[in-house]
Order: structure tokens, then C-alpha cells, then sequence
């Protein structure tokens, strides 16, 4: 029997004086995906709340392949790139040293390019794909189940543990827990594949606990070290999980209470009967979509918990009753979210309708702001909150927003005030200087005054009220002229450098 819902998870229902409109549309829009165009906000705003959560909510839980054939990143065209492992270990048979050196640095350019080619692919369909809470939910995943392209030197598997976290999204946490401890790059990224049962190797049972599923003061030194036993022989042989027999600790272990001749799967049952687990995740990804949960939120994450235990750990339930929940649609969520780098690069790119700039021109800026997608600064994932914004992040975050709606390249201007503007590629620096930025398109015609343009262009792209000195600041940047294209273009510039619109 299903326990009742917290008062603040209980479904938000419209009333004269709050009705379901075009602020809590865009808001769902922003949190659930990566911000809507004119046109889906209509359609969320047709739709109600509860029908337009379950349109987001309907993405297939397959590959890319199966829902797109072709559909994921094209590394044919790297020069000596190898499909697979077995074709990477041929290239090495009956080489010299000389000759395997050689290989190896051909290998590990290649695989810098396929790593920034799977990387922009992803962003390009986070921007243009047809589901984008499906993207909100691999990038919160990929955040959540950590691993790293630096530590991780092969592109393959790293787009293997992509497609993982696509099939897996919304699905059953149970199994996502056991394929994920088997997925060949989070082997590699904690050494499980050296975890043997001669010399026990913590990382995995230890992040596997601390970040993955319990949160930290849940478990003891102990517990880390009988999981880790439980753990040994899990490895893999080019892109398949194997288990290693020979390698594994199949000795009496004592975990969480339990005494047992364990392996890695009961470790994850023990673990999921632990009744922190549920309120954790719920708790990870109430924060991630919602708000910084606070001391007092307990008991609401422990009845959001509650919905995906009782659901047999299907994370669907979860994720509808927290977005059609009163506290979603609160003061405390609404607006008060900073952007992550990739949700401002994402966003603007999705809501202008632009052209996405080619990714090796967006990877410095990505890296300045802090988040490069694949690419987490450590175990833990990326801070994300108040610290996506410093003195030092700021600047790149207006000039991004600047260079993708038509302004110069970014790359540009810091070259600039190091008095290096030479490092910039040319042939870069051409392709950026293309970037033609916004379209305006037919419907603005209708507008007659600067102050007409000036709100419509706040309402597509803050999607919030703003205070009415600000919205005479952008008219008056048009110098009368609403119909000035150049001019409009430059106050949809200063939009997307106003602090406003660092926030969903």
C-alpha cells in the first residue's frame, strides 16, 4: 500500500489566482529540457501540466541507433581510428618498438578527436534533439555516475557508458546499479579492473557508496573494504564486462550487518535495502531539477524516496510526481536555478533557434566556465550551484552568450587582454566571425515600438518578469528604431548578458 505524499509533493493544481501559464511553462521547459522555443511553450501551455510532463517523459529507453539509425557520432572519418579492440590490438602484431611508439601516438590523436567529436555531437542533440528531457537526464546521470575522458583515454567506451546512461535514464535504478558496475569505463575510471582478491582495490565500493547510492556517514571503513572483496574479478576485455574467476574473493564477507559469501550483486541488494538510498537519490535529483534541498526537506525527500522504492526502484514515478509537485512550481524553484555552462550554451542555442557553432570553437569556453561535457573535474561530478559564477567565470559566460547570438568570438576578446591574439587559428577565427547569430524572423514585424521589441525579446528569452527600468534600458539601446535589424540584434546581446538571464 502506497504511504501518502509530503504536503509539498502533492500534485500542483491551478487556481484563479494561480493558474498554469506561460511562467510556470517556460519553467518546467527550462528545468525538464533545455529551455523551449515560442512554439513548444505554446504547446506545454495547451497541454496543462500533467499532460505536457508526461509528453517530456515519453523518450524510448533504447540506444541511439534504435531510435535514430546512424544517429550517433561519425568517427569513420578519423584517420586510423579503430572500430573496435580487437582491430586496435592487430595494428600492433609484428611492429618494432619504433613502429608500436608510432602507433600509439596516431592512436592517441585519434582519440582526442573522436573524444571532441562524441562530446560535440552530444551537445548538438541536447540542442536539437526531439527529447530533451531524455539529454537533461544522461547529462544529470553522466554527473551523477562520474567518469572522465582524461582519466578514461578511450572515446569508445566513453560513448558506450553514454549510451548506457540513455537506455538506463529513466528507468529501473536497480539495474542501472549493476550495469553500471559493469560498464568498462567506470571499471577503468575506479580500478575495479585491477581489483583483485590478492591486492583489494577501495575506489569502487567506496564511490559507489559515498556518491552513488548512499551519501556519505552511511557505511563504515569496514563495509568498504568486505564490498571491495565482493567486487574483485569484476573487469573487462576491450568493451565487454567480464568476470574473472581467478581474481575473485568468494570468502565469507560481513557487509552492512550481513555475513555472506557475497559478490558485487548482493553488495547493490544490501545497499538498496539501506533506507538511505532511496531518499539520496531522490534527494540528487530533486536538487539537480528542483532546488537545493535544506534541512528541513527531509521528510519531503523521504516520501519522494518512498514513490520509487514502492515502484520496485522505477525512477519514471519519481521523476513525475516531482515534476507536477507544488514545491516544483514554488517561489524556492522558479527562477532561482544558476545555468550550468552547458544549460546557457544549450539554451541559447534551442531557444533562438541558431545554427550550433562547431564544437572545437565552444570547448575553451566550456572549459573556462567549468564544464566540458565528459569531461568532470574529479569522482564527484561538477559543484554546479552558486559555484558555476566567480570573477573569473562571469566574463566568459556574457561573451559566450555575446558570440553565439551573433558578437564576436570569445576566444577573441580573452586573447586580447593577454595581448595574444595571434594564438587564436585563423581559420578559426573565420569560421567564428560567420556565426551570424540571430534570425529575426517574420512575426517581429508586428512589433512597432522599441519597447514592444524589447519586452517580446525578454519574455522569449528570460521567460520571467523583469523590472520595468530594465526593459526601458533595452528600448532605448534601440535608438527609436524598432525595425533596426543591427540594433535589435545588439539588445538581444545585452540580454544575454544581463544577470537575469543567468538563471532558470
Amino acid at each position: 500500500m502506497a504511504r501518502p505524499l509530503h504536503p509539498q509533493l502533492l500534485p500542483f493544481i491551478t487556481s484563479e489566482g494561480d493558474a498554469w501559464d506561460d511562467l510556470k511553462a517556460a519553467h518546467l521547459l527550462q528545468r525538464a529540457g533545455f529551455g523551449g522555443t515560442p512554439a513548444e511553450l505554446a504547446k506545454v501551455r495547451q497541454m496543462g501540466m500533467e499532460k505536457a510532463v508526461d509528453w517530456l517523459l515519453d523518450f524510448p529507453e533504447a540506444p541511439i541507433d534504435e531510435i535514430q539509425p546512424g544517429g550517433g557520432p561519425d568517427l569513420s572519418s578519423i584517420e586510423g581510428y579503430p572500430k573496435n579492440f580487437n582491430e586496435q590490438r592487430k595494428l600492433f602484431q609484428g611492429k618494432t618498438d619504433q613502429e608500436r611508439m608510432r602507433l600509439r601516438q596516431e592512436l592517441q590523436r585519434g582519440n582526442r578527436e573522436a573524444m571532441g567529436k562524441t562530446m560535440g555531437w552530444w551537445m548538438e542533440r541536447m540542442a536539437n534533439g526531439p527529447y530533451p528531457m531524455h539529454e537533461k537526464l544522461v547529462l544529470f546521470w553522466h554527473g551523477h555516475f562520474t567518469t572522465g575522458a582524461q582519466e578514461e583515454r578511450r572515446a569508445s567506451l566513453m560513448w558506450q557508458q553514454n549510451e548506457l546512461h540513455r537506455r538506463m535514464a529513466a528507468g529501473n535504478f536497480r539495474e542501472y546499479v549493476r550495469q553500471i558496475s559493469r560498464d568498462p569505463a567506470m571499471l577503468d575510471y575506479l580500478n575495479n579492473s585491477q581489483n583483485k582478491k590478492e591486492h583489494p582495490n577501495e575506489n569502487y565500493a567506496r564511490e559507489l557508496m559515498e556518491l552513488f547510492t548512499l551519501g556519505r556517514d552511511q557505511y563504515t571503513e569496514n563495509d568498504i573494504k568486505e564490498a571491495a572483496r565482493a567486487f574483485t574479478g569484476w573487469a573487462h576485455d576491450g568493451d565487454e564486462y567480464i568476470f574473472r574467476a581467478r581474481d575473485h574473493d568468494a570468502g565469507v564477507k560481513t557487509f552492512q550487518g550481513r555475513t555472506g559469501n557475497f559478490n558485487g550483486d548482493d553488495v547493490i541488494e544490501i545497499i538498496l535495502q539501506n533506507k538511505a538510498c532511496a531518499p539520496y537519490i531522490a534527494g540528487r535529483l530533486w536538487n539537480y531539477f528542483a532546488f537545493e534541498p535544506a534541512e528541513g526537506d527531509k521528510e519531503m525527500l523521504e516520501s519522494l524516496g518512498n514513490v520509487m522504492r514502492e515502484n520496485g526502484w522505477e525512477m519514471r514515478p519519481l521523476l513525475r510526481t516531482l515534476l507536477t509537485s507544488r514545491a516544483f512550481y514554488s517561489p524556492r524553484a522558479m527562477g532561482t536555478q544558476i545555468k550550468s555552462p552547458i544549460q546557457l550554451v544549450v539554451g541559447t542555442v534551442r531557444m533562438l533557434d541558431l545554427d550550433f557553432p562547431a564544437f572545437r570553437l565552444l570547448h575553451s569556453q566550456l572549459n573556462q566556465m567549468g564544464q566540458v561535457p565528459l569531461a568532470p573535474p574529479n569522482v564527484k561530478g561538477w559543484p554546479g550551484g552558486r559555484l558555476w559564477i566567480n570573477t573569473s567565470t562571469l566574463f566568459v559566460r556574457y561573451n559566450t552568450g555575446v558570440w553565439l547570438t551573433g558578437g564576436e568570438i570569445p576566444a577573441l576578446i580573452a586573447s586580447r587582454r593577454g595581448g595574444a591574439e595571434r594564438t587564436v587559428k585563423r581559420a578559426d577565427r573565420r569560421e567564428a566571425e560567420q556565426n551570424g547569430g540571430v534570425v529575426l524572423r517574420p512575426e517581429i514585424a508586428a512589433l512597432d515600438t522599441p519597447e514592444q521589441v524589447a519586452d517580446y525579446w525578454v519574455r522569449r528569452l528570460i521567460q520571467r518578469p523583469v523590472e520595468a527600468e530594465k526593459i526601458k534600458t533595452l528600448a532605448a539601446s534601440l535608438g527609436g528604431n524598432a525595425k533596426n535589424e543591427a540594433a535589435v540584434k545588439k539588445m538581444i546581446q545585452l540580454i544575454v548578458s544581463m544577470p537575469d538571464y543567468q538563471l532558470c
